[in-house]
């Protein structure tokens, strides 16, 4: 029997709100992959709402993942998002050390958008991602999160594409040899995600239109599907296109539906197509 891929996925896990855990799960799932979520915190709703219950996870994580040890488990993919805190950080990094043997690493470095640090991220945080980074194999930060580790100023999603490879290439001075750059937004009613690999020197640009509304989420759904592809085998382009045109349709969808922005987008209604 063949055996089902594994991904470990390092993930706050939120009950409500489309986003993390909640997200990853089933879309991993749906991809015929095994998703053994790794939380790092766990709230009943995500924090874009005005209020919510939290509890941190840090404390558990390692007596946790260390029964993952003990059962001799092997990952495909190790797939990490949000981190709240530098020992968060150092206790993925060893995570990673552990489980990284034959597996593919791939960090979301969720640290800021619109040109924003989130308030969580001090300039330690910041120098502990990059440090994270250097383990990675596969990144997908938005252009925000490329200002941030390449310590450029952020001055608008207007860049050409000269300028999004050069940030693509020092990213991978960092450590990870595929680069992938998401959501970046121009003014021609348009949305490109970008991807740069290493290896092969290649690069390529998937264009959708753009969907005027900002959810909560869409970052964790992209990595998601981009993880479970490339985990199935799929070259980078092909996951990229795979992951934004997904991320596209569900958005599409959601702004005909009208719901609250915080409620994330509706990706079950496209799940079966993954």
């Amino acid at each position: 029997m063949k055996k089902m891929p594994l991904v470990a996925a390092v993930h706050d896990l939120s009950g409500y709100g489309r986003c993390s855990l909640t997200v990853a799960i089933p879309i991993l799932s749906v991809m015929g992959i095994q998703c053994c979520p790794l939380p790092t915190a766990i709230l009943s709703n995500h924090t874009a709402f005005e209020s919510f219950y939290f509890t941190d996870y840090t404390e558990h994580m390692r007596p946790y993942y260390q029964e993952w040890k003990k059962r001799g488990l092997e990952f495909d993919s190790i797939y990490t998002g949000f981190l709240g805190s530098v020992k968060q950080v150092d206790i993925v990094i060893e995570f990673v050390k552990e489980f990284r043997n034959g597996a593919k690493v791939v960090v979301d470095p969720v640290m800021g958008d619109n040109g924003k640090v989130y308030t969580t991220y001090t300039p330690l945080m910041c120098q502990k991602m990059r440090d994270l980074l250097t383990h990675a194999h596969i990144i997908t930060p938005n252009l925000t999160e490329c200002c941030i580790l390449t310590n450029r100023t952020y001055t608008g999603e207007n860049v050409s594409k000269t300028e999004i490879l050069d940030i693509a290439k020092d990213l991978s001075a960092l450590g990870p040899k595929q680069i992938v750059i998401t959501g970046i937004r121009h003014g021609d009613g348009k949305i490109n995600n970008f991807a740069y690999d290493v290896e092969t020197d290649q690069n390529f640009m998937v264009e959708e239109e753009l969907v005027r509304r900002h959810f909560s989420g869409t970052g964790d759904v992209f990595a998601s599907v981009l993880c479970g592809a490339l985990t199935n085998g799929l070259n980078l382009e092909d996951a990229l296109r795979k992951s934004a045109d997904f991320v596209y349709r569900a958005a599409k969808y959601t702004t005909e539906q009208n719901p609250d922005n915080e409620d994330g987008v509706f990706f079950e209604h496209f799940l079966k197509e993954l």
